[in-house]
């Protein structure tokens, strides 16, 4: 397995030229995140069938010929369990890799669960035992070790013939249509940001609260995500999800009840007044101002039932198609079926997973009719 280190701008773009001169290449991302909010770049492994190259950002000053290669859409980029390497591209380049096909998703249309791990594939089909050793070493630090540039490379030197054993299965079983439509929809749903404004819904037991106590979530969870995003620090790292709600569900008007309901000294000096004065702010709103009560799914009449009813269809079609029902309508997705249905009236600009791409067939004639309260 031989690779090139490349650590220039000049050396980049001739790789890349070549790379786009091949129908498909293989990516992978190695990154560092502890206390960030945003991944810490480290390593880009890039291989096109003829040269395995590992991309150094640290020392690369322009990353563009790269990112062009991300956005050329003559080249299908293949990586595995992509979700939060399409994260470092759309956070480094503002791209994401068009068209994508990720092999984890190949091997879901294949009989596996939603998350085959690379190595699990690798020996199942290439009966080759890799070393996963390196998996949370530092990509930051430099010089990298011998052990972990052979960890990286081998990342995307096993792609490309597990993805030509994949390809033709994906094919043979008819699914490769659905394939491009679930990769793409793994990519629509990267794009799309958290709206600061509905950061409180994200928080746990925001339900408990009602809407004066919202108002101040709400307040709390929008100052939350846009500090995290200007110092890239983790939202805990910000203020603890916990001490968020308490502020809001107890009312807190004094730095004492901030330490005495078990704040972080650093929280209380570094945002105590901010937050305080959040509270207060929403003592000077109307009602009419505050957000509406939040309303859990599981509390609605006959909940449980439909549940279950939309899990036995599932088990059906599971039985038709040999996929795993995780992958066919995992809960998240039964859940955004009926929330659809009961909450949101239906809307038809805004269909549920289930409803759409390659599922609709399987299951909007079967499903529709049990969606009724």
């Amino acid at each position: 397995m031989n690779f090139e280190i490349v650590t220039t701008t000049a050396r980049l773009e001739t790789v890349c030229a070549s790379a786009r001169n091949q129908a498909a290449v293989m990516l992978d991302t190695e990154f560092v995140r502890t206390r960030t909010l945003y991944p810490k770049l480290g390593l880009i492994q890039l291989f096109d069938g003829e040269l395995l190259t590992l991309i150094d950002p640290l020392e690369i000053e322009d990353m563009e010929p790269l990112w062009a290669l991300l956005r050329d859409q003559s080249v299908t980029k293949v990586l595995h369990a992509c979700g939060e390497d399409l994260e470092v591209f759309q956070h480094y380049a503002g791209c994401l890799p068009v068209p994508m096909i990720d092999t984890q998703v190949m091997a879901s249309f294949l009989g596996y669960g939603v998350s085959a791990g690379f190595g699990t594939l690798v020996k199942d089909y290439l009966g080759i035992e890799l070393d996963k050793g390196e998996a949370r070493t530092n990509w930051l630090a430099r010089p990298l070790s011998p052990k972990q540039l052979d960890y990286a490379a081998a990342d995307v030197y096993y792609l490309l013939p597990l993805y030509q054993k994949l390809q033709p299965l994906v094919a043979e079983k008819g699914w490769s249509e659905a394939l491009e439509q679930e990769c793409a929809g793994l990519m629509l749903k990267r794009v799309k940001t958290v709206d600061p404004d509905k950061a409180y819904l994200d928080v746990k037991n925001a339900w408990q609260l009602n809407p004066k106590q919202l108002a101040v979530l709400q307040k709390a969870a929008k100052w939350r995500v846009l500090e995290a995003r200007k110092r890239d620090l983790a939202l805990n790292f910000i203020v603890k999800e916990l001490n968020i709600w308490k502020l809001a569900r107890y009312n807190i008007k004094s730095k004492t009840v901030m330490n005495n309901e078990g704040f972080d000294p650093m929280e209380v000096q570094r945002h105590g007044n901010r937050l305080l004065k959040m509270v207060y702010d929403v003592e000077d709103m109307s009602p009419e101002q505050y957000p509406e009560k939040v309303v859990r799914l599981v509390d609605f009449p006959g909940y449980k039932q439909k549940v279950k009813t939309l899990k036995d269809v599932v088990s059906r079609v599971e039985a038709d198609t040999g996929l795993m029902p995780e992958f066919l309508a995992s809960k998240k997705q039964i859940n955004q079926l009926i929330s659809w249905a009961w909450k949101k009236e239906r809307p038809q600009d805004d269909l549920p997973d289930m409803l759409k791409t390659w599922r609709k067939a399987l299951f909007e004639e079967k499903v529709l009719p049990l969606l009724d309260k």
